[in-house]
C-alpha cells in the first residue's frame, strides 16, 4: 500500500471517529531469563516509495497522525516541532513551534489530546496541545532525552543507554526500566522509538541499524538500512533517524537528520 493510500484511509478513519496511533501496551516484563544465543531475524527495508523531505530539518522525531506528519528536529536555535500534511511534508506546516535557543530537541510522541517532546540535556520534557502544539506544562527528568513513543497505556522513553523507561503518560513519571539485550548482551545507543504492535522500534544511534525489541526487552529482530541511500550532506550526525509507521498497512516510514528524502518501506528478510 502506498502512501497516498494510506492517507485516504487515514482521512476515511478521522471521519468516522476511528482512532490512528500506537494501540498496544507493553505489559510487566516476565523474569528474566539469560540467553546467549542471539534468537533475532535480519531484516532489511524494501523501498514502497520515496517522498521529499527539507534538508534543513534535523530529524530527531517522526510520527504519523491521522491525515498529518508529526516532525521534531533539533540543534541549538534550530529545535521545532511541526505538523505537516502527510500527503506532502515540505508543504507550509500545518502548526509549528520553537524550543528555546538554549535547548536541543529530540524525541516527541502522540497520546491522546497530547503531544510530548523530549529536551536532550536539559531534562525538561514539554506537554502540548496535540492539534496547535501549544505548551500546555513543563515537567523535569533525570538524565537525557533521545526518543519516544506511546502504547496505549504508557510512554516509553530513551536515554542512548540500554535501558528504556516506561512512564506515566499523564504525569510522565517513571514507573519502572526495562533492559534492552540481544543474545544475553545490552544494547546500548538506543534512539528514535517507534511503538507498534506490542513491539518497540528503536534506532541505534550513529548507525543504519534498527532493532524490534520484545515487551520483556529482548531483540526479536534487527532490521539493516545501511543500503537507504540519505542523500544528506556529508557529516557524521547526518545519520538514519526516524520511524513512524503507517496506520493500516505493514509499512513504515524512515528519515534521517538533513535527510532529502523520507522511505516508505516494507521490512522483509535479509538476504
Amino acid at each position: 500500500m502506498g502512501l497516498k493510500q494510506v492517507w485516504q484511509m487515514v482521512v476515511a478513519l478521522a471521519l468516522t471517529g476511528g482512532v490512528v496511533g500506537c494501540s498496544s501496551s507493553i505489559p510487566a516484563p516476565p523474569q528474566a531469563t539469560n540467553s546467549a544465543v542471539d534468537q533475532s531475524v535480519r531484516l532489511r527495508p524494501e523501498i514502497v516509495a520515496t517522498h521529499q523531505m527539507n534538508p534543513a530539518w534535523f530529524t530527531q522525531g517522526l510520527e504519523v497522525d491521522g491525515s498529518d506528519l508529526l516532525i521534531g528536529t533539533g540543534q541549538y536555535g534550530e529545535s521545532q516541532i511541526m505538523r505537516v500534511p502527510l500527503s506532502t511534508p515540505t508543504a507550509s506546516p500545518l502548526a509549528q513551534k520553537s524550543l528555546p535557543p538554549r535547548q536541543f530537541g529530540e524525541g516527541i510522541t502522540k497520546f491522546g489530546d497530547d503531544i510530548w517532546q523530549l529536551t536532550w540535556q536539559d531534562g525538561i520534557a514539554y506537554r502540548r496541545d496535540a492539534r496547535t502544539l501549544a505548551e500546555k506544562t513543563q515537567v523535569r527528568y533525570p538524565g537525557q532525552g533521545w526518543g519516544l513513543c506511546a502504547t496505549k497505556d504508557h510512554l516509553v522513553m530513551s536515554d542512548g543507554t540500554a535501558q528504556l523507561r516506561i512512564l506515566d503518560p499523564q504525569t510522565f513519571s517513571e514507573q519502572r526500566r526495562i533492559t534492552v539485550t540481544n543474545g544475553g548482551q545490552p544494547v546500548t545507543q538506543l534512539n528514535e522509538l517507534e511503538c507498534v504492535d506490542d513491539q518497540i522500534y528503536a534506532n541505534r544511534f550513529l548507525t543504519s541499524e534498527i532493532v524490534r525489541i520484545s515487551p520483556d526487552g529482548k531483540v526479536n529482530a534487527t532490521i539493516d538500512a545501511s543500503a537507504l541511500p540519505s542523500n544528506a550532506a556529508a557529516d557524521p550526525n547526518n545519520v538514519l533517524n526516524g520511524i513512524a509507521a503507517l496506520p493500516g498497512s505493514d509499512s513504515f516510514l524512515l528519515a534521517g537528520k538533513r535527510w532529502p528524502q523520507m522511505y516508505e518501506v516494507r521490512f522483509v528478510p535479509a538476504g
